[in-house]
């Protein structure tokens, strides 16, 4: 079932969300005129209005049992915010020049990872697209960009976006992101969208009011999971199936990258990830070439890429993170946190033959035995790196390779990255030494959760941060220093 607003052309617009447990849905529009449109609810708990006189730009709210109204779950743009109205986007219009790509396979990709925010001093879609034919011209062909979903306020690493099916307007829009693949694709470049399917931020996130969305049987970093396998769940699933879709077809994307399967909650006998592969496979031969998923694990469950038919969720590829941690300690000597699992080259060594070191193997870090063997799957299933936003951002003070190494140890990580057997990725600023660091960094509205954020992250470096001065992740300065 699709859901959200669209445009059918000549005026014409229908309007579609689910909320099963609501007795009275409206369209309210917002402007260019205010007026409110009736809705009717189907048997799956979906209401539907179609109306006319309403042409893109069109900005709308539901109104929720005539006490409440909220920004579309499911809204294309969201120009005000992600507590403003959403509007209606004509995705017809965009005039694409891609003709000519086919797509491309993730064995053949060096990709490049980067922010929208922070790669360009303007910080945003253009002012990337100016930058496509130098990358072009290093030897990457693949670019991979951190989430783009609306978040609030004009700074965010992605992850707090409320609104998956909204491309954030600072960065430029919808239109914005169509040029950047648009451009990437003429010059013979694949681009991979980072999406977030294991929560939804906290500011602006209205999508409770609408149904349920959410379950408490999981205890998750944010809260509530996202119900995956609870009663309602099968149009939750659609929810974010169709946002998969939705890059697809709309904007061309040709592979998604899925951040952090390990915190989407799932018991089902048929685990959301295996329904998605499903549904991506599908809709790829309807398009007569393939489109990609990428996880992002730290499970090293070798069933996330088996395929289907032996029971595996047929993922296409996935991160391989014991590989940067092998690389990683024995360049700087850090054993803290997770490091304290590394630092042996047979480390290395393993992961440059299997992939995943820990194959059920005792981690000193988990106390336990943790992955299982990825030995028989070939390397183009695995996307290695030494440096990415998590491992620099993660870090108190943002610190890139760069900054914790010599330059010959420098030239040694990018060696066994670039000749693994594996899909390399370098995170922006690495192909030429950049020293500015990757700071963690937001910009919310809301004060009392602004002051959560930053003791969280005090907590989270409590002993490092006695030493050095904490970097404020709503402080603009913040900000700055990462571009």
């Amino acid at each position: 079932m699709r859901i959200g607003s669209f445009y059918l052309g000549n005026g014409e617009c229908e309007f579609v969300v689910w909320a099963p447990l609501v007795e009275n849905l409206s369209v309210k529009i917002v402007s260019p005129v205010e007026r409110l449109l009736p809705m009717e609810k189907d048997s799956g708990g979906y209401w539907k209005a179609a109306a006319g006189d309403i042409f893109p730009g069109t900005r709308y709210l539901y109104r929720i049992e005539d006490e409440r109204e909220r920004p579309d779950p499911a809204s294309n743009c969201q120009p005000l915010g992600v507590h403003g109205p959403s509007q209606v986007v004509d995705h017809g219009s965009f005039i694409w020049e891609d003709v000519e790509w086919g797509g491309a396979e993730p064995g053949g990709m060096i990709i490049y990872e980067l922010h929208v925010g922070t790669f360009t001093p303007d910080g945003n879609f253009d002012a990337l697209v100016r930058r496509i034919g130098e990358l072009k011209e290093s030897g990457i062909n693949s670019i991979e960009i951190m989430p783009v979903a609306q978040f609030p306020g004009e700074r965010n690493w992605g992850y707090d976006g409320v609104y998956p099916f909204a491309v954030q307007g600072s960065y430029g829009g919808p239109d914005g992101l169509k040029r950047v693949v648009n451009e990437c694709h003429k010059e013979g470049m694949a681009v991979i969208l980072d999406v977030v399917y294991n929560h939804l931020g906290p500011e602006g996130n209205y999508i409770w009011d609408f149904g349920p969305y959410f379950t408490d049987k999981y205890k998750t970093p944010w809260g509530w999971a996202i119900n995956f396998d609870d009663a309602y769940s099968d149009d939750v699933r659609n929810y974010f199936i169709e946002n998969a879709l939705y890059w697809f077809d709309n904007f061309h994307i040709d592979a998604l990258r899925l951040d952090a399967i390990h915190a989407i909650y799932d018991f089902s006998a048929k685990p959301f990830l295996m329904d998605l592969s499903e549904n991506v496979d599908s809709f790829s031969s309807s398009k007569g070439r393939k489109f990609y998923l990428i996880a992002e694990s730290d499970l090293n469950d070798a069933r996330v890429i088996l395929n289907r038919e032996s029971g595996g969720y047929g993922i296409d590829a996935q991160w391989c993170d014991d590989f940067h941690h092998s690389v990683h300690t024995i360049l700087t000597d850090e054993r803290t946190g997770y490091y304290m699992d590394f630092g042996r080259i047979e480390d290395m060594v393993k992961s440059l033959k299997e992939g995943f070191v820990y194959s059920w193997d005792y981690s000193a870090y988990r106390k336990r035995r943790h992955g299982s063997s990825s030995r028989d799957f070939p390397a183009d299933q695995f996307i290695v790196s030494s440096q990415n936003h998590d491992q620099a951002g993660n870090r108190m003070l943002g610190e890139r390779l760069s900054a914790l190494v010599t330059f010959e140890a420098l030239k040694v990580a990018a060696g066994v990255v670039l000749f693994s057997p594996y899909i390399p990725l370098l995170f922006m600023g690495e192909e030429y030494g950049e020293d500015s660091p990757f700071l963690y960094f937001v910009s919310h509205s809301d004060a009392d959760l602004i002051e959560s954020v930053r003791k969280g992250r005090i907590n989270e470096f409590n002993s490092f941060a006695k030493e050095k001065e904490f970097p404020d992740p709503q402080d603009v300065e913040t900000f700055r220093k990462s571009r």
